[in-house]
């Protein structure tokens, strides 16, 4: 397949409304789409934040402070004709995940434009990711901050008609929590900042082209205002940017909001449940097609109390 129509054919995937504010045209694969529910909610503003499974998706560094294993999967349809799904299993220090887009079929152009008859789309993402907080290595002394460092190996396929395509890429993390503040009445804890370097190296490789993947820095920042509210905040210097607010009035319960900014513009917002460990998210990111809607369902064994949830399930059974 040539280059012209390889592009043609994911600029119509874009036009069924999987663009999500920081893509561009020039996007190849599902990594190119923001991953996770709770995160989406709130604007996609992860980089600094640790949200159980999640984490896994936006800095590898997060995953050594996760309390314990998560497990987090979930789906979202877009019209009808393209579906995006993913599942990710984390413990404290390492993850492991899966992201996958596939596509009815889409129209083909050649190199002058012209139709060449209807194609399937697909692309996959497979994650391996480690982080570590230097604190716990023995032959570290202690440090001032708390802060981690994560790494992760993504290995990616893409096909389009009957061309295949694969490659490998890295990403960088780093994490730094601050000390808890206030402001008068105005308290702050689990201040943190955040750093990625994605795509550091690798391409994707098909037939007879090879494509590199977009190399970026992201940075990021979030806050826990009066122990209610978390404000969050990533900057992408390829050119997108993210925000989001998330409202708990009690501990079971999040209100979200946000902003989605890059090639183009979406608001997000979205609600979370979470019963005794058992979590459920959903999602809803507008844009100009009508949006989308998700749904995930997490499952945090550190919080697990399987006699407390069958205690919650029964005040709504008959």
């Amino acid at each position: 397949m040539r280059r012209f129509e390889k592009w043609m054919s994911w600029v119509a995937l874009l036009s069924l409304g999987l663009g999500l504010g920081a893509m561009a045209q020039t996007a190849t694969t599902v990594l190119d789409i923001a991953p996770g529910v709770g995160v989406v909610g709130a604007g996609g503003a992860g980089i600094s934040l640790v949200s159980s499974a999640e984490t896994l998706y936006y800095n590898p560094a997060g995953l050594a402070s996760l309390p314990g294993i998560s497990f987090t999967s979930f789906f979202s349809s877009y019209l009808g004709e393209a579906n995006y799904s993913a599942l990710a299993l984390t413990f404290r220090n390492f993850g492991i995940g899966a992201l996958l887009l596939n596509s009815g079929s889409i129209q083909g152009y050649d190199d002058e434009g012209q139709p060449t008859g209807l194609l399937g789309y697909s692309s996959s993402a497979y994650l391996f990711a480690f982080g570590i907080d230097p604190n716990d290595l023995p032959f570290i002394p202690d440090l001032p901050m708390a802060m981690a460092f994560g790494v992760q190996l993504k290995a990616i396929t893409a096909k389009i008609g009957d061309v295949s395509g694969s490659g490998f890429t890295l990403d960088l993390g780093f994490r730094m929590g601050l000390p808890v503040a206030g402001f008068g009445p105005v308290s702050l804890s689990d201040v943190a900042i955040g750093v990625t370097a994605v795509n550091l190296f690798g391409a994707m490789s098909y037939d007879d082209i090879s494509d590199d993947l977009a190399m970026d820095l992201r940075i990021g920042a979030s806050a826990r205002l009066m122990g209610q509210v978390t404000v969050a905040t990533d900057l992408y210097l390829g050119g997108a940017f993210r925000a989001g607010v998330s409202y708990s009035p009690v501990p079971t319960l999040a209100l979200r909001l946000g902003v989605m900014s890059g090639s183009g513009t979406s608001f997000t917002t979205g609600l979370g449940v979470n019963v005794e460990g058992f979590l459920v998210d959903y999602a809803y990111v507008g844009n100009t097609l009508g949006g989308s809607h998700r749904v995930s369902l997490t499952l945090d064994f550190s919080a697990l109390d399987i006699g407390a949830f069958g205690r919650s399930l029964r005040r709504f059974l008959p």
